[in-house]
């Protein structure tokens, strides 16, 4: 009886590491790629080609990792499903949060593995102006146009913001057990560069 329990244990503590090698490995595999500028450059109208890059760039806006943090109203959402943010939080004033529960308090300045926690040391909610949640592409498209949305921000100065911003960059890095954003954050910004160079079209 002795000897099937201890069995019975190791099999159940084998099962328990090879489940969290198979999570741990399932978080370290890299989402498919982002295609290149260059591999657009057989669409010869430059407003389809320009509108074909955004698309491609759409593949990380529309990720889970950016749209979270850009819901549409004033709690972020978390996980591969998008739901409402555990414990509730509230955007406050300036997007850190709430007087007496900023985003500060659980998001440190790095990500907290064991407890699953992500962090940055500017970890904050997007404007309000860029809620992307329930929208399409095009829509978005808009929105990051609009200098009036946008704290005032070119096409050119998306290609900074997307391709070197180290808050915008964690959703390339954003910790165990969270999928990243598609491709690399500079392969998203070579789209952005390219995507304004071209006219900065939105697609239909």
């Amino acid at each position: 009886m002795k000897f099937a329990i201890r069995i019975n244990v190791g099999v159940a503590f084998a099962a328990l590491m090879l489940g969290i090698v198979t999570s741990y490995a399932a978080n370290e595999e890299q989402p498919g790629g982002l295609a290149t500028p260059e591999s657009f450059a057989t669409i010869t109208d430059a407003a389809a080609r320009s509108a074909a890059i955004f698309t491609e760039l759409g593949k990380v806006l529309t990720h889970p990792r950016c749209m979270n943090c850009h819901p549409a109203g004033d709690r972020p959402h978390q996980g591969e499903a998008g739901r409402l943010h555990q414990p509730p939080v509230e955007r406050g004033p300036d997007g850190h949060g709430l007087v007496a529960m900023r985003c500060s308090i659980c998001h440190q300045a790095a990500n907290f593995d064991p407890g699953r926690v992500p962090g940055h040391p500017e970890w904050h909610l997007a404007p309000r102006e860029m809620g992307w949640v329930g929208k399409t592409l095009r829509e978005i498209c808009t929105q990051i146009k609009d200098r009036d949305r946008n704290g005032g921000r070119s096409p050119e100065d998306l290609i900074h913001h997307i391709g070197d911003d180290t808050l915008v960059g964690w959703a390339w890095a954003p910790g165990f057990g969270r999928r990243p954003a598609p491709g690399t954050q500079k392969q998203a910004g070579a789209l952005v560069e390219a995507w304004a160079k071209t006219g900065a079209a939105c697609p239909n």
